[in-house]
């Protein structure tokens, strides 16, 4: 038997699926809601430290204001209110995951990302066959992997 040395080792993306259990769905959840408290978090934070630079920044000036102080008074609300709007889209791109993650049915499957595998290829060997490469988890446990190893 003849052993060929002509292979060569490449990396491949392999996507990475769930099976829609209660626990998984249950753990969806719960990780969607704790992103959701964070960002509520961080919009109380954003405030408070918005209307402390304010008054800092009021304590310090002459009255009235000057318009170079409003004018850095503006500058800080603007920030914040931009700050904000990112801070709320976030928060309505999650609720819309979470109402999503509700209504998915159980034993479907959902995509959960990609990892990278490492592979050998020789000569005779199918690329495309070997770079369609999946796996399938049920809470966690790999249930499936599906393709050419």
């Amino acid at each position: 038997m003849e052993v060929s040395t002509n292979k060569l080792l490449l990396k491949r993306p392999v996507n990475v699926k769930a099976i829609v259990t209660p626990r998984w769905k249950e753990e969806a959840q719960q990780q969607l809601q704790l992103q959701l408290n964070q960002l509520d978090q961080q919009l109380q934070q954003l405030e408070i430290q918005g209307q402390r630079a304010i008054n800092e920044i009021q304590k310090q000036s002459i009255q009235p204001p000057g318009p170079q102080v409003m004018q850095q008074i503006e500058s800080i609300q603007s920030q914040v209110n931009q700050r904000k709007s990112e801070l709320l889209d976030q928060k309505n791109q999650l609720l819309q995951q979470l109402q999503q993650v509700q209504v998915l049915e159980l034993n479907q499957e959902v995509n959960q990302g990609t990892i990278e595998s490492v592979f050998t290829i020789e000569p005779g060997e199918n690329l495309i066959q070997k770079m369609q490469v999946e796996i399938l988890l049920r809470d966690g446990m790999v249930e499936e992997i599906r393709g050419e190893i």
